[in-house]
């Protein structure tokens, strides 16, 4: 791979961006929706080969399915496109303005980054979301996806340029990195300064420690998503046991799928009877000393838990379950063993719920409420670039002004500092 000529290919793309009206980037948007609408069976067939090649390969169904499309996988992905275009244009919006007791007129507003580039794993819809969001916010994007979904991304790619070109879009605003075993071309992306503004990774955590601990370009980080649910004292157990249930099950190879859940040990023997009978035997249970038993005992799939289970990212049909004395013991416990990414705490306590939201180090804090809701798409930003665990510019599911920052306009008449 030649980073500096696709590199420059794609700043002019975003060159030719940066100064489209909200209107012209909307036409071009609405030409890629219609177009991956006309061309499902295309996009669907080539998606069949990747699936196919995965589970020769021994993919786990869970992951299959992070990888697969369908019929209303695709009207998700069109659906998510025409969110994006009916969103406000960020660009040029003034953040703050004032006049200095000089006279000098200041305004910061909001401009592109100007080239993204995005590592990501399977998930071929990220594909559509990371282009939609980049061209609406006015930046070209280079997308680095995995070997397991090279058929669904280069058909994706291909109608969004061809789209594009028909529509009088701005074809060299994304680029897509062809099959790379060496991953010699993730090397180039993250060592080319002055070419690329921002990389974000996306996936497991091996993806995203090589990305962070690699990059000499600066990085959004994402985060791997070791979710805890916490069933707290007086809780509603029907509705735990039923949160619990969706949010392991629902989607257990998502980010936002949780990993351990954490019982007020005061509740066992009222709940962990109807989490067994609620998870049956579709999902093994990695329970604590205090758990296991009890579990055993109602019939549940269990095995004894080992430390290493706590603080780890299964993305399978696998919980680690333990006890905990208390609200308090419950955040030590998530925030010494969490990724930052989305918990949740069930409880009829307002005081707990509070303390939860305030002192839970995540991006995103629930009560009562399934921690599968961490989305983009449900979170109303029509596409996500990734769910942002870090502190710095951006946290939790990352929408258009992800890829904005802010620059300083002065209008003066003709002044000079004394």
């Amino acid at each position: 791979m030649d980073i500096n000529k696709i590199a420059e290919g794609l700043r002019r793309g975003a060159n030719v961006l940066c100064a489209l009206s909200a209107e012209e980037k909307n036409k071009a948007l609405k030409a890629v929706a219609e177009a991956i609408d006309k061309n499902r069976v295309k996009i669907l067939e080539a998606n069949a080969l990747d699936v196919e090649n995965a589970r020769k390969g021994g993919m786990s169904e869970a992951l299959i399915e992070r990888l697969s499309l369908d019929n209303k996988k695709i009207d998700s992905i069109v659906s998510g496109i025409e969110i994006v275009v009916n969103q406000t244009d960020p660009i040029g919006e003034v953040a703050e303005g004032w006049i200095t007791p000089e006279g000098l007129e200041i305004r910061q507003v909001r401009v592109p980054l100007g080239v993204a580039a995005i590592i990501y794993e399977s998930r071929p819809n990220v594909t559509v979301d990371a282009f939609s969001l980049a061209y609406k916010s006015g930046n070209a994007i280079l997308l680095r996806g995995s070997s397991s979904a090279i058929n669904s991304n280069f058909a994706l790619v291909s109608v969004i340029k061809e789209a594009l070109k028909e529509s009088g879009g701005v074809e060299s605003a994304i680029e897509l990195c062809e099959e790379d075993k060496t991953h010699e071309d993730v090397k180039q992306i993250l060592n080319a300064v002055g070419l690329i503004d921002i990389v974000l990774p996306r996936g497991g955590k091996k993806l995203i420690k090589t990305v962070t601990e690699n990059a000499k370009v600066p990085v959004i980080e994402t985060g791997s998503g070791v979710c805890h649910l916490y069933v707290d004292e007086g809780a509603d157990l029907d509705m735990a046991a039923t949160i619990a249930e969706n949010a392991k099950i629902q989607r257990p190879g998502a980010c936002n799928a949780i990993e351990t859940l954490l019982v007020n040990e005061k509740e066992l023997s009222s709940f962990l009877p109807k989490l067994a009978e609620k998870l049956s035997d579709r999902v093994l249970l990695k329970a604590d000393e205090k758990c296991f038993d009890i579990l055993k005992n109602a019939g549940a799939k269990v095995e004894k838990a080992t430390e290493d289970d706590f603080g780890f990212e299964f993305l399978d049909f696998v919980l680690a379950v333990k006890a905990v004395s208390d609200v308090n013991e419950a955040i030590s416990f998530i925030n010494s063993h969490n990724t930052k990414h989305s918990e949740s705490i069930i409880t009829n306590n307002r005081a707990h719920a509070r303390l939860f939201q305030q002192k839970i180090d995540a991006a995103c804090v629930y009560v009562n409420a399934s921690t599968r809701f961490t989305d983009g798409g449900v979170f109303g930003f029509g596409a996500e670039l990734g769910i942002s665990t870090q502190k710095m510019h951006a946290r939790g599911p990352m929408g258009i002004k992800a890829l904005t920052t802010t620059k300083f306009l002065i209008d003066g008449d003709g002044q000079v500092r004394k």
